[in-house]
């Protein structure tokens, strides 16, 4: 299982457009980026391979990475930087692109993610969305995919854990998150190869947002930047209550300051693991 990270950043990216702070500064020096988030999972044994998320960045991102347009999708929640490029599938998937997305009922939308996606994009004829039932595992491109609910309020959000049945290897993805996973889906994320931990900001910054931060840990450190995004400290926690073998930080914002931004674990596009 090769896991390339197709796109790091949150819902602006970094480097943000018109901004010229040091950090989106830095990231140009460096010739990096944190295009909007979307992980590609090839699956070497049978040719397949799965995006999880359509970011809206989906062209540019598989011009520049050396990956193969996928074989089949997963949604994790209906916010556009997770879902727009999904139009991209149009004239470019050979044939149909099934789309897993999770079938439980939203209460602030009153539909499920599968029939949002499924409404929103029904003019995509060479794309089925697949309803896909929280904490049942789907065979998708020979691997076995979970959606886990976490909590992303107002909406209804999934983690996702991709499993390979022959070889063990385990790829954790919290989705976007509080700290505050249900105990039943932190079992199911646990012991992974690898996690990707939403992370949009450094703990520090919480002070700046309107509801500071939630979920402090024992030294008071907010592990919440507000109510919907883990901190970095939350999310490295989270790995380590996860037991995760590796974790990589994404969904990561342009307010780190440019001395940190860059810094291990935090992740860039392009990375590439196989497990």
């Amino acid at each position: 299982m090769r896991v390339t990270l197709l796109g790091t950043g949150d819902t602006t990216g970094t480097p943000t457009v018109g901004c010229d702070c040091d950090t989106c500064r830095a990231a140009r020096d460096r010739g990096v980026q944190r295009s909007r988030f979307s992980v590609h999972v090839a699956n070497d044994r049978t040719g397949e391979s799965l995006l999880v998320d359509f970011s809206p960045d989906f062209r540019q991102q598989f011009l520049t990475h050396d990956v193969d347009v996928p074989d089949a999708g997963v949604v994790s929640h209906i916010h556009f930087d997770h879902l727009d490029g999904l139009g991209n599938a149009y004239r470019v998937v050979d044939d149909d692109l099934p789309v897993y997305a999770a079938d439980e009922t939203d209460p602030v939308t009153g539909e499920s993610v599968a029939d949002t996606v499924r409404s929103k994009y029904d003019y995509l004829d060479r794309v089925t969305v697949r309803d896909a039932t929280p904490h049942r595992a789907e065979r998708v491109c020979g691997l076995d995919v979970t959606l886990v609910p976490v909590d992303h309020p107002p909406l209804v959000c999934y983690g996702v854990v991709v499993e390979d049945p022959v070889t063990g290897a385990k790829l954790s993805l919290t989705g976007d998150t509080s700290y505050d996973v249900p105990e039943e889906s932190r079992a199911a994320l646990a012991d992974p190869d690898l996690l990707l931990a939403d992370a949009i900001v450094p703990a520090s910054l919480c002070e700046k947002h309107p509801l500071g931060g939630s979920h402090h840990d024992a030294d008071g450190v907010p592990r919440t930047f507000g109510t919907k995004h883990m901190t970095r400290e939350g999310a490295l926690s989270l790995a380590d209550d996860l037991d995760a073998a590796r974790a990589r930080l994404v969904h990561v914002a342009h307010f780190y300051p440019a001395d940190e931004a860059f810094d291990d674990p935090i992740a860039v596009d392009g990375e590439t693991y196989d497990l």
